[in-house]
């Protein structure tokens, strides 16, 4: 029974990472409010880093052609001025999530302003629907202001989807290689954090079982499969607004009643 228990505690946790990942709702958000309405305490950092590494190779499955196009072409010197540009997006998120841990992780303790972050998130969602459509290219400026925008989103509550395509588009980039800068820079964040995560101590307390971390990955890996290619047909759908709606009314009711 024990057994049977913990896989059910390991693909809820999975589950809950797999859809808040990709779709811009604030994965840290509702994991903060999961924690409250719900009493749920994930059991160990090694938890979070399996979750990670599902919605990690995720990205990495989706984009597998691109990545391989990025890195053959940095080799043969055909055009190395993307993945710079990935390097400049990812540099705000490094600054910010080391040099401001402590305070990062106070913020987590208040669930009212994870349900304020999420209000802003679904007004920041909602702009979407006022950008023209134009053809504007990376450079140097919006690769870091995309960059801005994710290290921004270390704040529980703000979507760093959201905020970083939202972002993206606002700057003139099509909807749809918004999202793949988004997703390619993701996957230097996601493994940030599960690193982060991974060598924090661990305490005694925390039990390691197999059968959670397994459970936990595969389920984070294959909802985050199916999310991030309905997030893609969303935006191609011009609906991405939508989930502004939702973020707002999460956040008023988790206001009044959490």
């Amino acid at each position: 029974m024990e057994f049977l228990l913990n896989i059910v505690e390991g693909i809820f946790l999975g589950f809950i990472q797999g859809i808040t990942e990709f779709l811009p709702i604030s994965s840290s958000g509702h994991l903060v409010m999961a924690q409250n309405i719900m009493g749920l305490n994930p059991p160990g950092n090694m938890i979070e880093v399996a979750t990670h590494l599902g919605t990690l190779i995720s990205v990495i499955f989706i984009y597998k052609k691109d990545i391989v196009t990025i890195i053959t072409d940095f080799i043969y010197s055909k055009n190395r001025k993307f993945v710079f540009f990935l390097i400049i997006g990812t540099i705000p998120s490094v600054i910010f999530g080391l040099g401001g841990k402590s305070i990062i992780l106070t913020l987590f303790e208040s669930t009212k302003l994870v349900s304020v972050c999420l209000i802003i998130t679904g007004l920041v969602l909602l702009l979407s629907i006022r950008i023209s459509r134009s053809n504007s290219t990376f450079n140097l400026s919006n690769s870091f202001l995309i960059g801005l925008s994710q290290a921004f989103a270390i704040i529980p509550g703000i979507s760093r989807s959201g905020m970083t395509i939202t972002t993206g588009m606002m700057l003139g980039i099509p909807p749809k290689e918004a999202a793949r800068f988004s997703f390619l820079l993701a996957i230097p964040a996601i493994s940030g954090a599960g690193i982060l995560t991974a060598i924090e101590p661990i305490s005694e307390s925390t039990q390691f079982r197999f059968e959670v971390l397994l459970s936990s990955f595969l389920t984070s890996f294959l909802v985050g499969l199916v999310c991030l290619k309905w997030l893609l047909k969303i935006l191609n759908n011009g609906k991405f607004h939508f989930f502004g709606f939702y973020c707002i009314i999460f956040g008023i009711i988790t206001i009044i009643f959490v």
